[in-house]
């Protein structure tokens, strides 16, 4: 037997553990991500999130105790996820679950990782606090699949006689935005029955849809498959250009629908992304950490790369802060940009219509 891999094993060893991962891609009981004590609505105030992986704060280290895989849940919520760092609020609380779907974000009895409705669960936040805003972040899990089409893609980089992977999800992907749609939006009714549920009126509270940032880019490094990026260039274009913006102007449409304030977030990690030859990297790149094992036992073999393409601990604390900014205005649509000064910025309005190619 060979003493050591070729560099094609290699990236398909990573590969194969990146596919593990994301599709066991990652929900709560009590008051989970509770940053301060429980205390009477009229005095303390909370902000609060709901959704999947790119709310819980997977990939930006440092999980709290209970959703590192003890007893199967992997929500992975990190003291460091955006939630936690806006300050527009004397408390804030993280329901979102690493791989939830607009499904796990509903009223009902589906469990995810353990952890039943984030809906239900908010119920019992919003009558112990008085909560000011409440932040949703989901559907790439839904009908996208947004984990698995990376898979895909990583795939066809392994094998050059394929055609890229953006030739087929291409054709599929409007049809996959518009079949998740109706399932956010419900989700999203179910969270203002929620608060209504709590005594709150839709006024009484402000409600925000996020999109998601790309992880990719078409401008990597030259040695991009051997650095953790396995995946062509002419796919993490489309991906970047056309794939992210066109699920964001999806959910710019639920919000609207459901009355509620739209930040996207399409272009926040530009410049920034995993593998980018432009600047500090703000995407975290294929990741494999063994240390899983130590809290999850040999259940933990299909998470050691579930910390893969999502945002790190840098890239939280800027959008915290651009979180806050809108959340001041009251502008209906904003959007989080880099700015010159490698800074996120708010600029407010709806981006222009992405490439529908």
């Amino acid at each position: 037997m060979a003493r050591r891999l070729t560099s094609t094993m290699r990236i398909a060893a990573g590969a194969i553990l990146f596919a593990l991962a994301v599709s066991a891609l990652p929900a709560v009981s009590g008051l989970p991500g509770a940053t301060a004590s429980a205390a009477p609505p009229s005095t303390r105030t909370a902000i609060v999130a709901l959704g999947d992986s790119a709310a819980s704060g997977e990939g930006a280290g440092n999980y709290e105790e209970g959703t590192r895989g003890e007893n199967g849940d992997w929500c992975h919520r990190s003291p460091n996820a955006y939630i936690r760092r806006t300050g527009l609020a004397s408390t804030a609380v993280n329901l979102a679950c690493s791989g939830a779907s607009s499904a796990n974000v509903s009223f009902g009895t589906e469990l995810h990782y353990t952890e039943g409705s984030q809906a239900q669960r908010l119920v019992q936040v919003a009558r112990t606090f008085r909560i000011t805003t409440v932040v949703t972040q989901f559907g790439a899990n839904d009908d996208p699949s947004f984990g698995s089409s990376v898979v895909r893609c990583v795939a066809v980089y392994l094998t050059p006689s394929k055609p890229g992977c953006a030739s087929t999800l291409a054709a599929e992907w409007p049809q996959r935005l518009a079949a998740m749609a109706p399932k956010v939006t419900q989700a999203l009714g179910d969270v203002r029955q929620a608060m209504r549920q709590a005594g709150y009126t839709d006024q009484d509270y402000v409600l925000v849809v996020a999109s998601y940032a790309s992880p990719v880019t078409e401008n990597m490094v030259r040695t991009h498959g051997f650095a953790g990026c396995p995946y062509r260039s002419e796919d993490a274009r489309w991906g970047r250009q056309t794939a992210v913006p066109q699920l964001s102007a999806t959910l710019r449409g639920v919000a609207d629908r459901v009355n509620a304030r739209f930040l996207d977030l399409s272009r926040a990690t530009e410049g920034h992304e995993a593998c980018t030859s432009a600047g500090p990297e703000w995407q975290r790149r294929l990741t494999v950490d063994p240390r899983v094992f130590i809290k999850g036992g040999w259940a933990a073999v299909g998470h050691v790369a579930q910390e893969s393409f999502h945002p790190n601990a840098v890239a939280h604390g800027q959008l915290a802060n651009c979180l806050a900014a809108f959340v001041r205005t009251s502008a209906a649509h904003g959007q989080c940009v880099p700015g010159a000064d490698g800074n996120l910025h708010l600029q407010a309005g709806a981006p222009a219509a992405p490439v529908t190619g």
